[in-house]
């Protein structure tokens, strides 16, 4: 705890203009930003500051995910006339790797709190009346701070599933995996979305049998279906078996090790369930994370959650409590750490009285970092139909694009859906959806497009240089003008 935070007076409680109840990406963003508008701050965080992202989410899965991905250009070196020995994976190199990034990373925050003159409580936090917030700081006894505003950012935690206990190595979530010391030989990933599907990719280019088990009729529910297509098809090229429409019931452990899961399938053509059993040594439950307000009080307070555990807040992030604000996992929007950072900025410009614009939930940009990498912002082509748009959609893979042939890495495509006008020419970009190498860090162009309501002609008439893999979202762009060059 800062020396700050020791100095509270017995005679009342400590006050501050912010108190944040957790320290991950929207708690220690909120922070940053009131920090640097020169409000005085208090922050509370009862494990780590960094919060699920940094120590056991985006950040240590990435590590792990580069890990596959050097193992995998190592396996393919020879195309390239590196002739190397056959690589030998010490997965616990990796492991120290890896929390060696995420205790650098927790350094750096923590350092640039303390530049922003934030105080920092290591405790757990409670809102009570008046805005005040509890504060057990185990052998520094209980602490009561009070702020002008309280900002709830308490994050989530894995949902579990009925019948699959998780026990760390038989049955395990996100967090045991990320801390795995060898990879299991056969491996059944419950769950399809972003997450199943990066474990199911790194799992599989580390030695693994992998099976994904999605309830959904597609993975990665939420991008278009040419891409969810494009990817089920991409794993199965990598020996990834990927079943969907599928749920799961149960599993029998086996006396000697591993287990066996059973799962009904329903028929495509709508016909009756069938049931079927995969044996496998290891279990990934993936099916998603639920806000974590459990430790907050919020049972005596005025602070309303709906029917999902999710706490009630409007488009500025404001809670059904006078003065206190909710972000990040704890509300019912899309759990990605930046969009915890923009909420973040969002509730802190409204406390400051600054007139925020809200989020735009429906265009924000996501990146699984599975291989092939997928990257998406913007309505799909079935949601645009449904909204009402006249579609035009143009879609180029990279089999032909010169820069993904020298990496040897042509698995993928782009896909633009526009809005058509009234004269037949493609409009307004609504959509960007992407599979292949690297296109995470390529979505950049499509994300602003979509944002900034371009047009698909004055996105088309940008320059994209070349050779590079951004130009497919330029050719893509350019073909729904009628004149495109390669296609």
């Amino acid at each position: 705890m800062e020396d700050e935070a020791n100095s509270g007076e017995a005679s009342g409680p400590v006050r501050y203009d912010l108190v944040v109840i957790g320290g991950g990406p929207a708690g220690y963003g909120a922070a940053l930003y009131a920090g640097a508008a020169g409000m005085k701050v208090a922050l509370v965080e009862r494990d780590k500051v960094g919060g699920t992202c940094l120590h056991r989410g985006c950040i240590p899965a990435k590590e792990l995910l580069e890990t596959a991905a050097v193992w995998r250009t190592v396996g393919e070196a020879a195309e390239f006339g590196v002739n190397v020995e056959p690589p030998e994976l010490d997965f616990g190199v990796s492991q120290v790797r890896k929390q060696r990034i995420v205790d650098g990373l927790e350094t750096g925050v923590k350092g640039l709190l303390r530049r922003r003159k934030v105080t920092v409580y290591e405790g757990t936090g409670w809102l009570c009346a008046d805005r005040c917030v509890e504060v057990d700081a185990g052998e520094s006894g209980m602490l009561t701070l009070q702020g002008d505003h309280v900002l709830l950012a308490a994050g989530s935690v894995p949902i579990t599933l009925g019948g699959f206990d998780r026990d760390g190595a038989l049955i395990m979530t996100s967090d045991e995996v990320l801390a795995l010391d060898e990879v299991p030989p056969r491996v059944a990933v419950i769950g399809g979305g972003a997450i199943g599907c990066e474990f199911a990719s790194m799992l599989s280019d580390l030695g693994a049998e992998v099976t994904v088990l999605e309830y959904a009729p597609q993975i990665i529910p939420g991008v278009d279906a040419d891409i969810a297509k494009a990817l089920s098809r991409a794993f199965s090229k990598r020996g990834i078996t990927v079943l969907t429409g599928c749920q799961v019931t149960g599993h029998t452990p086996a006396s000697g090790g591993g287990t066996t899961v059973q799962y009904t399938t329903t028929a495509r053509s709508g016909g009756d369930s069938e049931e079927a059993s995969l044996e496998i040594d290891a279990v990934v439950v993936s099916v998603g994370r639920r806000p974590y307000p459990d430790h907050l009080g919020l049972d005596g307070t005025e602070v309303k959650l709906d029917e999902r555990g999710f706490v009630v807040a409007d488009e500025k992030c404001r809670t059904t409590m006078a003065g206190v604000y909710a972000v990040g996992d704890l509300i019912n929007t899309p759990q990605l750490a930046h969009v915890g950072f923009a909420e973040a900025i969002v509730a802190v410009k409204d406390m400051l009285g600054e007139e925020p614009a809200p989020v735009d939930y429906g265009n924000v940009p996501w990146a699984i970092y599975c291989h092939p990498e997928v990257a998406f912002a913007g309505l799909t082509e079935s949601a645009a139909r449904e909204a009402g748009f006249d579609v035009a959609t143009s879609k180029h893979r990279f089999t032909g694009n010169s820069r993904a042939m020298i990496v040897n890495d042509t698995e993928g495509l782009v896909k633009i859906v526009a809005e058509r006008d009234p004269d037949g020419a493609a409009g307004r970009v609504l959509g960007v959806h992407m599979m292949g190498p690297w296109v995470t860090e390529q979505l950049g162009q499509g994300y602003l497009a979509v944002n900034w309501e371009a047009t698909v002609s004055e996105v088309a008439a940008l320059v994209q240089p070349h050779p590079t893999l951004s130009e497919l979202f330029g050719e893509t762009m350019l073909s729904l003008t009628g004149r495109g060059l390669h296609g």
